[in-house]
Formats: C-alpha cells, structure tokens, sequence
C-alpha cells in the first residue's frame, strides 16, 4: 500500500532548513535570566549600600530583644528499680550552665514492675544553652540513667 504510493511520497519536498536556524538564533537573543556580562549600574549598587548601612544602623540602635527562653521537660528514665532516684536528680540538678534554671522538684512518675521515672523541668535560654548538649551531660552519668527524652518543649 505504501509502495504503490512512491512516486507521490517521492515527489513531496522536505522542509527547509533555514526557517529552523533563524528561529533558533531569535530565540539566542533573548537572555531570560540575566547576564554577569552587562555593565552595572553605579548609581544602583550605591543607592543599594546606603539603604543597607541605614538598616543595619537601625537595628544596631533598637537593641537587642528579650532573650528566648524555652520550658524544657525531660524524662529522665534509670536501669531499674534499685537506682537511688534522689541521688540521680542531685546529679541532674548539679548541672549548671549559664543560661539554664532547674525546676525545684521533680517527679516521679511510675513506668512499670516498680521502676519509676524522674519528670523535671528546665528552663533554658534558647541562645546559650543547646537541649542536645543537656541531654549528653545527663546521658554521662552511665551508671544511673538509661535513657533521656524531651516530653515537652515550650517556647515561653
């Protein structure tokens, strides 16, 4: 069916290759995102610092803000029943950093088979005291502290 078609298919023209090329260099004209090879214009870039050295001048003169404080509740959990829980939230409480106030009391919450938790509080000031940096000092008393979690955190 195609072959009986040759002469017809033979005869037909193929389209002709410099359309496509000057479509092709009128699309290389247009730059859609910018070019570092322009000339910058002066009289920008120094209206553009002035307004930068403004900002900064008046954030500089506002101060700075209330600390960002943060309400930190860790469960503290110990390898079982035996672990003296006062002594542990001695220890926990001995941990001082700037920056960082201890709940008065903690809790003590049960867990299971008579093995209970310590429940405490802590508020921390959000730029000097890291909650990853507590969690490792408390995790450093190996002997007493299976495993700590954050409960709760609260921006205050």
């Amino acid at each position: 069916h195609i072959t009986s078609k040759g002469d017809a298919i033979n005869s037909l023209k193929a389209a002709e290759a410099p359309v496509a090329a000057a479509a092709a260099e009128e699309d290389d004209d247009i730059d859609l995102f910018g070019s570092d090879d322009e000339d910058v214009d002066e009289e920008a870039e120094k209206l553009k610092a002035q307004r930068l050295a403004e900002y900064k001048a008046k954030k500089e003169a506002k101060g700075p803000g209330p600390a960002a404080k943060s309400m930190i509740t860790f469960e503290v959990k110990p390898w079982g029943e035996e672990t003296d829980l006062d002594e542990l939230e001695q220890m926990i409480k001995g941990i001082e950093m700037d920056g960082l106030v201890w709940a008065q009391k903690g809790q003590r919450i049960p867990v299971a088979f008579g093995i209970k938790k310590i429940q405490i509080n802590a508020t921390v000031e959000d730029a000097k005291v890291s909650t990853d940096d507590l969690s490792d000092l408390m995790m450093e008393f190996e002997d007493h502290v299976q495993s700590v979690d954050i409960a709760a955190f609260m921006k205050l």
